[in-house]
């Protein structure tokens, strides 16, 4: 007997090795969930919300490099996926979404909850169609997969919910043949690459997420031209641990030797990286990038010598053209510079920090009622997580003291909405996260503002048990955004959130909460939480006015501060 359009989806899918579908249930998805529920090893999970199917399943995109499947039904249900498929896109993870719609003879006629997910997800999507005939099965959904995974982005599929249980009138199974090809450049641009890199007395690296799995080569590489190597976020993973070159992130995120070894290097080599922020680029110093996308060399920074091709395989036909670079002062000074500002990190995680300061300086701090220090509670987190932890962070504050206090050491898996920049990510990133690997740690680094966005999903969390360990920076602030105003001389306004007791939610939904509000008792919860079997919610009141100083501050932005704590402080003083 001929197989359905839905059977046809749902076969190729558990042939593909996927296990998990996110979604959100709905008339015109019930073929497709029908034929999920008699399937083995492929299992349904229902969110709450749309968007948090999404972000699920490009986390697991991300951590499995393979493909990610989301579901929405007709109109609105389609709708919501958008914002976690524009995180896929944007992060060149492969997610297909399989989104339902209206009968196929009401399609045009402005139906109930029509929407033209055609048009919708132009922007989004690699590929994008709409199932009009069985017959066109199991073609288009070989041509969404290819796509979503050749190119590293999102397909969207849509059928029509009178569609799904039809038959096709001839059935084959689905074929994939699902390669990717490694490439390098041609010996004349090696040569070109070498001769400049040969020629340069202070070389460094600026090492991205499509180097990492070039780990051994980049190391070669860094200890060949005695360069340090500075890392994009996406980067920590795979590149922070066990390595005497890194020197850290550069941009706001930061710090002073990275930012330095840029400034300071003669040629920048770009590995695998197309880091956005032009003003965080050194000046005057001639540059190579590698990367696989052409389009990518040149995009942020000019450069000299670009080189399209995978990181590895370059590199490896480079390496032999290298001279050895005998002089590491460049290295070493940045080095230096990077045990420095970590000794003073490490001051400020202490929660005995303001103790040292008596009389007037201590009533000047920003933290005159001992407040928990979000540093503190990072660094907390980084000494009792497990050495495979898999860490989600939501975007803003909790972004950077992650990336300041945890180390990507041991088998640790990082993944957020580092390229979209989305908030409410990093809980059902969680979700997608745990799933693919139940018995690893997961943990979720929550800002207030993006969890309470996104809060009805903890009921997922409870109905399938996910032993996630969700931490809360509980400042009571859309922290990131009171910074920038600040630093632009504009006060506070607007950020302030009138937030629940998150841990006594956690536990009305079944979840154990943990709250925290002495810094005597932080390390002790820390423990508890992650120690505790099934999910957990660590609620952490931590200090609202903590400042994260950018690697290379400025002038403009310290006179800004002080402009903007000034007027702060009138109104206040006026009423």
């Amino acid at each position: 007997m001929a197989r359905t359009v839905a059977r046809v989806i749902v076969d190729a899918l558990k042939d593909l090795g996927v296990q998990h579908v996110f979604g959100v249930l709905g008339d015109a998805l019930n073929p497709l969930t029908d034929a999920i529920r008699t399937t083995d090893d492929l299992n349904w999970v229902g969110c709450r919300h749309e968007e948090a199917a999404a972000f699920a399943a490009g986390a697991q995109s991300q951590l499995s490099g393979t493909l990610g499947v989301c579901m929405g039904t007709v109109g609105p249900g389609s709708v919501h996926l958008l914002n976690g498929l524009y995180d896929a896109a944007k992060s060149r993870t492969p997610v297909l979404a399989i989104c339902g719609q209206v009968p196929l003879a009401e399609v045009g006629s402005d139906y109930f909850q029509e929407v033209d997910n055609d048009l919708l997800f132009r922007d989004v999507a690699v590929y994008r169609a709409t199932v009009s005939s069985p017959d066109q099965m199991p073609r288009m959904l070989e041509s969404a997969v290819r796509t979503a995974v050749s190119q590293g982005g999102v397909a969207v599929l849509t059928v029509p919910g009178d569609l799904g249980d039809q038959e096709l009138s001839d059935d084959r199974p689905a074929r994939f043949a699902l390669t990717r090809p490694v490439t390098r450049p041609d010996d004349p641009a090696l040569a070109e690459a070498a001769e400049l890199l040969n020629g340069a007395d202070r070389v460094t690296l600026l090492v991205g997420r499509g180097a990492r799995a070039a780990r051994a080569e980049v190391l070669r590489t860094a200890e060949a031209l005695a360069a340090p190597m500075v890392l994009t976020l996406k980067a920590k993973e795979g590149f922070e641990g066990e390595n005497d070159f890194q020197v850290g992130q550069t941009g706001l995120i930061g710090n002073p030797a990275a930012s330095h070894a840029l400034d300071s290097g003669d040629v920048l080599l770009m590995l695998g990286t197309d880091f956005p922020y032009r003003d965080w680029y050194p000046k005057g110093c001639k540059v190579v990038q590698i990367d696989t996308r052409e389009e990518h060399l040149g995009r942020r920074v000019p450069v000299d010598v670009g080189l399209t091709g995978d990181v590895g395989a370059t590199l490896r036909a480079l390496l032999p053209l290298l001279k050895a670079v005998p002089d590491h002062g460049h290295l070493d000074d940045a080095r230096e510079r990077f045990a420095h500002w970590q000794e003073g990190q490490r001051r400020l995680a202490d929660p005995r920090h303001e103790r040292r300061w008596t009389g007037k300086l201590r009533a000047a701090l920003d933290n005159r009622d001992h407040e928990i220090r979000p540093e503190a509670l990072a660094a907390a987190v980084d000494a009792y997580a497990a050495e495979d932890a898999a860490f989600t962070s939501d975007t803003g504050m909790a972004t950077v003291w992650l990336s300041r206090f945890v180390t990507m050491r041991g088998s640790r898996r990082l993944i957020g909405s580092y390229n979209l920049g989305s908030m409410a990510n990093a809980m059902p990133q969680a979700l997608g996260a745990q799933l693919w690997a139940p018995d690893r740690q997961t943990v979720a680094f929550c800002g207030d503002g993006g969890l309470s966005m996104l809060l009805s999903d903890l009921m997922t969390v409870k109905t399938y048990q996910l032993p996630v360990k969700l931490v809360v920076f509980d400042n009571r602030r859309l922290g990131m955004v009171k910074l920038e105003q600040e630093q632009a001389g504009l006060p506070e306004f607007g950020t302030e959130l009138d937030n629940p007791d998150f841990a006594a939610v956690a536990t009305a939904l079944g979840l154990t909460g943990i709250r925290v509000t002495d810094p005597a008792d932080l390390h002790d919860s820390v423990r508890r939480a992650l120690d505790t079997p099934g999910p957990v919610l660590l609620d952490v009141l931590t200090n609202p006015e903590e400042v994260a100083v950018p690697g290379k501050p400025t002038v403009a932005q310290g006179w800004g501060f002080a402009i903007a704590k000034v007027k702060e402080i009138l109104p206040s003083r006026e009423g």
